[in-house]
């Protein structure tokens, strides 16, 4: 088995009974320390539900992460630019952040736009973002390198998270975040994982240490982001940034009503 990420060798981990049924190898790179599965053939079967009912943390997640992400975005770069939300799911943020008066929109292939209708890819003339967010997406990807290519046509700056891998010999039994049961965490990330990527693509890479990080072309401090990225400080930052931004909402209530009438 070779590594997706660095082409390296990856060595057997840990078998373990994914969606309850099918008996799964999980290998780790011995380079970079990435834990891919064996060929992912269940996944057609995991995504009969876009959202698995174990995602009870969702609602939570975008509004925690609604205001790192406000933050970020007016201390890193435009606010007034044009965002993308990639497999951004049902659109909560996308209209949580337009709410916040940020000009943002979703990309999803696979579920049904339910609180941003109107606001997708597909509406966008330009195809070109300030900065894209990948919100529990990357432990999603079959294909990490060719993804994140997708994502860098968007933009060359990447707001994500994922649950970096908290210590050595993981198996789960002591780490919550590998799911089998749901058959969708198919990509595992050590910190040296991220930074195998960062390099091969050319890009700047920062992170929090646990779950938040960003891959940028811009060389920005790390220091600050890291600071950023802590919830309790987002919070804080956020009641000032918020005082000088105009919500999307009305013009957006006007938008929609006139589609309906058109």
């Amino acid at each position: 088995m070779k590594c997706k990420i660095c082409d390296h060798n990856a060595t057997a981990l840990f078998s373990a009974k994914v969606l309850n049924k099918h008996q799964v190898q999980y290998y780790q790179c011995d380079r970079c320390q990435f834990i891919q599965t064996e060929d992912p053939y269940w996944l057609a079967e995991s995504y009969s539900n876009a959202i698995t009912q174990l995602d009870i943390g969702l609602i939570q997640r975008n509004l925690e992460l609604s205001k790192i992400t406000a933050v970020v975005i007016n201390t890193f770069f435009n606010a007034k630019g044009k965002f993308i939300d990639f497999a951004g799911g049902y659109g909560m943020l996308v209209r949580m952040m337009r709410d916040y008066g940020y000009d943002f929109y979703r990309q999803d292939k696979y579920c049904e736009n339910t609180f941003a209708p109107h606001f997708d890819i597909y509406n966008q003339a330009s195809k070109h973002f300030e900065l894209l967010t990948a919100f529990e997406v990357f432990e999603h990807l079959e294909n990490p390198i060719q993804d994140i290519d997708e994502m860098l046509t968007y933009s060359s700056n990447i707001l994500f998270s994922t649950v970096l891998q908290p210590h050595n010999a993981l198996t789960p039994d002591n780490w919550w975040y590998i799911s089998p049961e749901i058959g969708q965490h198919i990509a595992l990330y050590h910190i040296n994982s991220l930074k195998a990527i960062a390099k091969l693509k050319g890009l700047y890479f920062y992170t929090n240490g646990k779950n938040l990080h960003l891959f940028t072309r811009q060389k920005i401090n790390g220091c600050w982001f890291k600071l950023l990225a802590n919830k309790k400080v987002a919070n804080l930052l956020f009641s000032l940034f918020r005082k000088q931004s105009k919500s999307l909402t009305p013009q957006d209530y006007e938008f929609l009503k006139n589609k309906m009438h058109s």
